[in-house]
């Protein structure tokens, strides 16, 4: 089950070269639902994987989202919301260069993150995972996600958390089975920088110290890392980069499709990433799309070498 609690509509335009104050001529327009947790249900139903998405909705934007949706075999749940779903706005340049224009989001009443919250505790019942991604829309506390991972504990569901700043570090505190931060997010809880791969090692092993059951941090053009109670592993896959945005949740859907642990999940969800950034938007890859034997994983053991695994 994921959960979207600032959900949009992602308009991607594509054009030969963003230039400021000039008028542009767009080559190919892409609409498509959006929000993290929307995508990551959206690339596990591309592939097989049965998903439920919580989001709330409202306004002609929010029907155009749910409308969106039919295309997929997503089971929606609705959340009612007086304001509308926010619009972002993509622009990708052929260098594959995004500039994003993302709104805040409609601000939440607290009757309305009470419904949120309701919807998720109802929903849970034959859920094995639950992923609490992207930012939070006004209205609602920093430490909601966080809440959600304390409301679950000991029912036997691991929650997934993919979000940044005062929500992750909350989130964080609380424990959750596993986060996927890319590396500013992982600098920012960290508080400092990390500029090496054995720096977010590093960084991830600390966190796994404090109570996170396991960190899949993205690291673009290098791949991904991934810190767990087997070890510290590292992937990365040649790509075609078209547009990169959703990249980071197809990555996070393949992981947890492939069981969410060790290296052959790093594997799975590093290819999905791959594959999503060769298509256009933020399309979500389908089977023919990945290609896992191309993904280069390596363990790093004592001393701090990285070595071959497969």
């Amino acid at each position: 089950m994921t959960v979207t609690a600032n959900p949009s509509l992602d308009r991607t335009l594509e054009v030969a070269g963003l230039r400021r104050g000039q008028v542009h001529r767009i080559s190919a327009v892409h609409v498509q639902p959006g929000g993290k947790g929307v995508n990551v249900a959206r690339a596990l139903v591309s592939n097989g994987v049965a998903a439920r998405a919580i989001v709330p909705t409202g306004g002609v934007e929010g029907r155009q989202l749910i409308a969106l949706l039919t295309d997929y075999d997503i089971e929606v749940c609705q959340v009612p919301s007086a304001g509308p779903v926010r619009i972002n706005v993509s622009v990708v340049e052929p260098d594959a260069t995004v500039t994003k224009l993302n709104e805040p989001g409609a601000t939440l009443s607290e009757t309305e993150v009470s419904g949120l919250l309701d919807a998720i505790l109802g929903n849970i019942a034959d859920a094995s995972w639950v992923v609490l991604a992207g930012s939070l829309p006004p209205g609602i506390d920093p430490a909601f996600y966080a809440e959600v991972i304390r409301r679950l504990d000991g029912r036997g569901i691991r929650v997934a958390v993919d979000t940044s700043g005062p929500a992750l570090r909350a989130a964080v505190a609380a424990g959750p089975a596993l986060i996927k931060p890319n590396r500013e997010e992982l600098e920012e809880v960290m508080g400092r920088k990390l500029p090496t791969v054995a720096d977010i090692g590093d960084a991830a092993r600390e966190l796994r110290d404090s109570g996170v059951g396991a960190v899949l941090a993205s690291l673009g053009g290098d791949g991904a890392l991934l810190v767990d109670a087997d070890g510290i592993w590292h992937a990365e896959a040649p790509a075609v980069v078209r547009s990169t945005v959703g990249a980071g949740d197809a990555t996070l859907a393949g992981f947890l499709a492939a069981g969410a642990h060790g290296f052959s999940a790093l594997r799975q969800g590093v290819a999905w990433g791959a594959a999503a950034v060769s298509l256009p938007g933020s399309t979500m890859p389908r089977p023919g799309d990945i290609r896992p034997e191309s993904v280069r994983v390596r363990a790093r053991i004592d001393g701090g070498r990285l070595l071959q695994a497969g």
